[in-house]
Protein backbone atom coordinates (compact mmCIF):
# COMPACT_ATOMS: atom_id res chain seq x y z
CA UNK A 1 0.00 0.00 0.00
CA UNK A 2 1.10 3.57 -0.54
CA UNK A 3 2.02 5.86 2.35
CA UNK A 4 -0.64 8.30 3.57
CA UNK A 5 -0.80 11.79 2.12
CA UNK A 6 0.65 14.53 4.32
CA UNK A 7 -0.57 18.11 4.11
CA UNK A 8 1.13 20.48 6.53
CA UNK A 9 -0.37 23.96 6.76
CA UNK A 10 1.68 26.72 8.38
CA UNK A 11 -0.03 30.08 8.91
CA UNK A 12 1.85 33.03 10.36
CA UNK A 13 0.13 34.84 13.21
CA UNK A 14 -2.72 32.35 13.47
CA UNK A 15 -3.91 32.17 17.06
CA UNK A 16 -5.40 29.17 18.85
CA UNK A 17 -8.78 30.91 18.90
CA UNK A 18 -8.72 31.87 15.19
CA UNK A 19 -10.18 28.61 13.86
CA UNK A 20 -13.71 27.23 14.05
CA UNK A 21 -12.88 24.09 16.06
CA UNK A 22 -11.73 26.31 18.95
CA UNK A 23 -14.06 29.28 18.48
CA UNK A 24 -17.69 29.00 17.33
CA UNK A 25 -17.67 32.67 16.27
CA UNK A 26 -15.05 31.98 13.58
CA UNK A 27 -16.04 30.19 10.40
CA UNK A 28 -13.27 28.14 8.77
CA UNK A 29 -15.22 25.17 7.35
CA UNK A 30 -12.59 23.99 4.87
CA UNK A 31 -9.78 24.07 7.42
CA UNK A 32 -12.04 22.34 9.92
CA UNK A 33 -12.86 19.57 7.45
CA UNK A 34 -9.14 18.98 6.86
CA UNK A 35 -8.43 19.08 10.59
CA UNK A 36 -11.23 16.67 11.47
CA UNK A 37 -10.11 14.13 8.88
CA UNK A 38 -6.44 14.32 9.83
CA UNK A 39 -4.21 14.90 12.81
CA UNK A 40 -4.38 18.08 14.87
CA UNK A 41 -1.13 19.16 16.48
CA UNK A 42 -2.52 20.94 19.54
CA UNK A 43 0.62 21.41 21.62
CA UNK A 44 3.46 23.01 19.75
CA UNK A 45 6.51 25.06 20.57
CA UNK A 46 6.67 28.16 18.40
CA UNK A 47 8.38 31.51 18.54
CA UNK A 48 6.85 34.90 17.76
CA UNK A 49 8.83 35.12 14.52
CA UNK A 50 8.40 33.02 11.40
CA UNK A 51 12.03 32.06 10.63
CA UNK A 52 12.70 30.43 14.03
CA UNK A 53 9.39 28.56 13.92
CA UNK A 54 9.85 27.36 10.34
CA UNK A 55 13.43 26.32 11.16
CA UNK A 56 12.22 24.22 14.08
CA UNK A 57 9.34 22.69 12.15
CA UNK A 58 11.47 21.62 9.18
CA UNK A 59 14.53 20.52 11.17
CA UNK A 60 12.81 18.89 14.14
CA UNK A 61 15.13 20.83 16.43
CA UNK A 62 14.62 23.68 18.87
CA UNK A 63 15.68 26.92 17.16
CA UNK A 64 18.26 27.74 19.85
CA UNK A 65 20.13 24.51 19.05
CA UNK A 66 20.67 25.61 15.44
CA UNK A 67 21.26 29.33 15.98
CA UNK A 68 17.87 30.47 14.66
CA UNK A 69 16.15 31.62 17.86
CA UNK A 70 16.32 35.41 17.56
CA UNK A 71 15.78 36.90 14.14
CA UNK A 72 14.24 36.39 10.78
CA UNK A 73 16.48 35.98 7.75
CA UNK A 74 16.38 39.33 6.01
CA UNK A 75 16.41 39.75 2.21
CA UNK A 76 19.96 39.45 0.86
CA UNK A 77 21.22 38.24 4.23
CA UNK A 78 24.25 35.99 3.62
CA UNK A 79 22.79 33.12 5.61
CA UNK A 80 20.07 30.53 5.67
CA UNK A 81 18.94 27.37 7.39
CA UNK A 82 22.12 25.36 8.02
CA UNK A 83 22.88 23.25 4.96
CA UNK A 84 24.20 20.41 7.14
CA UNK A 85 20.73 19.85 8.59
CA UNK A 86 18.54 17.16 7.09
CA UNK A 87 15.13 18.77 6.93
CA UNK A 88 11.62 17.34 6.66
CA UNK A 89 11.24 17.31 2.85
CA UNK A 90 14.57 15.50 2.49
CA UNK A 91 13.46 12.85 4.98
CA UNK A 92 10.08 12.51 3.28
CA UNK A 93 11.76 12.06 -0.12
CA UNK A 94 13.90 9.29 1.39
CA UNK A 95 10.65 7.60 2.46
CA UNK A 96 9.27 7.74 -1.08
CA UNK A 97 7.15 10.90 -0.92
CA UNK A 98 7.00 13.66 -3.46
CA UNK A 99 7.28 17.04 -1.75
CA UNK A 100 5.86 20.40 -2.70
CA UNK A 101 5.71 23.82 -1.07
CA UNK A 102 3.41 26.75 -1.73
CA UNK A 103 3.81 30.14 -0.06
CA UNK A 104 6.48 31.70 2.07
CA UNK A 105 9.93 30.13 2.45
CA UNK A 106 11.79 32.73 4.58
CA UNK A 107 14.69 30.39 5.38
CA UNK A 108 17.37 31.97 3.22
CA UNK A 109 17.99 32.55 -0.45
CA UNK A 110 21.40 34.21 -0.63
CA UNK A 111 22.46 31.41 -2.97
CA UNK A 112 20.54 28.68 -4.76
CA UNK A 113 21.68 25.99 -2.33
CA UNK A 114 19.43 27.51 0.37
CA UNK A 115 16.27 27.50 -1.74
CA UNK A 116 13.40 25.00 -1.35
CA UNK A 117 14.01 22.93 -4.48
CA UNK A 118 17.60 22.33 -3.41
CA UNK A 119 16.51 21.49 0.16
CA UNK A 120 14.28 18.56 -0.74
CA UNK A 121 11.14 20.03 -2.26
CA UNK A 122 10.28 18.87 -5.78
CA UNK A 123 8.44 22.09 -6.57
CA UNK A 124 8.13 25.56 -5.07
CA UNK A 125 5.47 28.13 -5.88
CA UNK A 126 5.92 31.09 -3.60
CA UNK A 127 8.30 33.74 -2.42
CA UNK A 128 11.60 33.69 -0.55
CA UNK A 129 11.31 36.59 1.87
CA UNK A 130 8.96 37.68 4.67
CA UNK A 131 6.02 38.79 2.60
CA UNK A 132 4.64 39.87 -0.72
CA UNK A 133 1.97 42.26 -1.76
CA UNK A 134 -0.94 41.09 -3.85
CA UNK A 135 0.19 43.15 -6.84
CA UNK A 136 3.56 41.49 -7.55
Amino acid sequence: SSPPHIILIVADDLGWNDVSWHNPLVQTPHLEALARSGVLLEQSYVLPLCTPTRSALLSGRYPFTIGRQHLVIWPLSPSGLDLDLTILPQSLKSAGYSTHIVGKWHLGFCSWQYTPTLRGFDTFYGYYQAGEDYYS
